[in-house]
């Protein structure tokens, strides 16, 4: 019994001081068992895909039907590889005139070709969402795509602020946000700021009690939660640990508990724009 109880003892040392290794990046859109789960580099296409239609003004029809020609394609992954010449999120061909491979995987590119291709499709709104999207990529089996009508309508609801505050991501935040990197990205996807555009103008803050560099988007409201949506989803990629928008917080180490309501605005910034950091 003196031996066991000395092993026991030294076996609970031994591991006393070990911690759980912190949970595996993540993201979801939605909440309770109805969330789909996703991937980071799936979020940030969803995110993507929206930004861009926000970007053009489309309406959300036609957020849904790209998001269903990607999931069927890629299950919304950016791929240098697939059939033939395909390649990216929704697997279109250089050789069909779509642009040249190194464009393709460039998804703000491909959601631009596919936005451009989905409106000559004369009254796509009112079309099912597989037909809209067979009439864009000339796929072998159109019909396909009807299976993904439902998910990329939640995706759709989510990403682009339908259902405000309903995309999370989860990470555990490792050095400095890369603020310039996200300016320049938020260009590319939601074009040059101005007054009539998406993003009126991004100013820079501190906030907190490290008074943290942060930047603060000042946005078309209507857009506002794909833009929040779109910091969320690529938050690993440019190391935000924190965005904030209308009364709501969002914080990298406890994302999987989805936004949270503020008891009160941390910054006058946060009363008028979106705030990263």
């Amino acid at each position: 019994m003196l031996v066991l109880v000395a092993a026991g003892y030294l076996i609970y040392h031994s591991f006393g001081g070990v911690t759980s290794p912190p949970p595996l990046p993540g993201c979801k859109a939605g909440s309770g068992v109805q969330a789909v789960d996703l991937d980071p580099e799936q979020a940030e296409v969803a995110a993507t895909i929206a930004g861009v239609a926000a970007r053009h003004r489309l309406p959300r029809q036609a957020v849904t039907i790209a998001l269903a020609a990607a999931l069927q394609e890629s299950k919304l992954r950016n791929l240098d590889y697939g059939d033939r010449d395909s390649v990216g999120i929704f697997q279109q061909r250089p050789s069909e005139g779509w642009g040249s491979a190194i464009q393709l995987q460039d998804p703000v590119y491909a959601a631009t070709k596919f936005y451009t291709a989905l409106a000559t499709v004369h009254g796509y709104t009112a079309m099912p969402v597989y037909q809209a999207a067979q009439a864009v990529q000339h796929s072998a089996d159109g019909s396909a795509y009807q299976q993904w009508t439902a998910i990329a309508r939640q995706l759709t609801s989510a990403f682009t602020g339908k259902s405000p505050h309903d995309v999370s991501c989860w990470y555990t935040p490792a050095g400095k946000a890369n603020l310039a990197e996200v300016k320049r990205q938020i260009g590319q996807t939601f074009g040059p700021a101005g007054q009539k555009a998406v993003v009126v103008r991004i100013t820079t803050d501190r906030s907190g009690p490290e008074k943290r560099s942060t930047a603060v988007l000042h946005v078309r409201p209507a857009a506002g939660w794909t833009v929040a949506s779109w910091l969320v989803a690529h938050a690993q990629a440019y190391h935000l640990s924190q965005v904030r928008y209308a009364g709501f917080s969002w914080n990298a180490a406890n994302g999987s508990m989805g936004w949270q309501r503020e008891s009160k605005p941390t910054s006058p910034s946060g009363k008028t724009g979106i705030v990263a950091g």
